[in-house]
């Protein structure tokens, strides 16, 4: 289901008309309350489109209560206000497509949006968290400068395969589409696509997450990549912004099936809250400092 939010009846009427001739099943409604009322009304909440300025409240407004309800719902302001009249500040970690009603053909452009939107996030070959759009805005926050970490994390890296007797160790950054890491020990990583690596499912759980044998673990039997890699042993804690967004791991690999014990576990988990530390120290220095990324 679309919900259309415009307080203008006719121009609700229009934009509920162009998606539902491309085939979509859409609700309209004119205001922050009812769309309120909609959204916990309706559990198959698939996409938002709303115009800004409502008669109690904001555009802004529905989309976060939209986020609440359903995480992965597509978002959209579809609105006269000028970009530069949007307090996106306000609502902290919310990701929304903007689309300026006066610009030419602009439902047709919402409708194509809107499809793009959902297809992208049906199709992806891997899971994705139910917080994905605000965890991927909090990365943003941590990503920028990320280099100048200089060797801490390595030294954690380190710590870890001695204290884990593991052949390798890393930080990584799950962004949109692949994981770039920050730190490894023990082996040379690249980037990788995010459906080649462990990681991609590591941050759906809060726990720390053990794979003791990658061939015996359906969703990596096939993988070609750990294949490659020689990686058979997998164990990684999240790396948790304040908010608790998932936005990487700290992990350790080995090439021969390993178990873990819950004192290891313990043990990987505190090394990801140092990482995640390190990573947060430089935030706010870029913030006090007023570079960019600041909040």
């Amino acid at each position: 289901m679309i919900l259309c939010v415009d307080p203008d009846e006719d121009g609700r009427a229009a934009t509920a008309a162009a998606l539902a001739t491309a085939g979509f099943d859409v609700r309209e409604v004119g205001s922050v309350a009812a769309a309120t009322d909609a959204i916990e009304a309706d559990g198959g909440l698939d996409c938002v489109v709303t115009e800004h300025d409502l008669p109690d409240g904001s555009g802004l407004d529905v989309l976060e209560r939209a986020r609440d309800a359903a995480p992965d719902a597509a978002c959209v302001l579809f609105t006269d206000t000028p970009i530069e009249r949007v307090d996106t500040a306000a609502v902290g970690d919310l990701v929304a497509e903007y689309l300026s009603k006066s610009e030419p053909n602009a439902r047709d452009r919402l409708v194509a949006l809107v499809d793009h939107s959902l297809a992208f996030r049906d199709q992806t070959a891997y899971p994705l968290p139910d917080d994905e759009d605000a965890r991927i805005a909090a990365l943003d926050r941590y990503a920028a400068d990320s280099e100048t970490l200089d060797g801490a994390l390595d030294r954690l890296t380190e710590l870890a395969t001695a204290l884990f007797d593991a052949e390798a160790a890393a930080v990584g950054l799950v962004d949109a589409h692949e994981e770039r890491f920050l730190s490894c020990v023990g082996v040379a990583l690249d980037a990788l696509d995010r459906e080649d690596t462990v990681c991609t499912y590591a941050i759906l759980d809060e726990e720390v997450t053990v794979v003791e044998d990658t061939l015996d673990d359906p969703r990596f039997e096939d993988n070609e990549r750990l294949r490659a890699a020689g990686l058979r042993f997998y164990a990684s804690a999240p790396l948790e912004t304040p908010e608790g967004r998932s936005i990487g791991t700290f992990c350790v690999f080995d090439s021969q099936p390993t178990t873990f014990d819950p004192r290891q576990r313990e043990l990987l988990g505190l090394l990801a809250d140092e990482a995640m530390e390190q990573l947060e120290l430089r935030r706010r220095l870029r913030v006090d400092e007023g570079g960019e990324g600041s909040d």
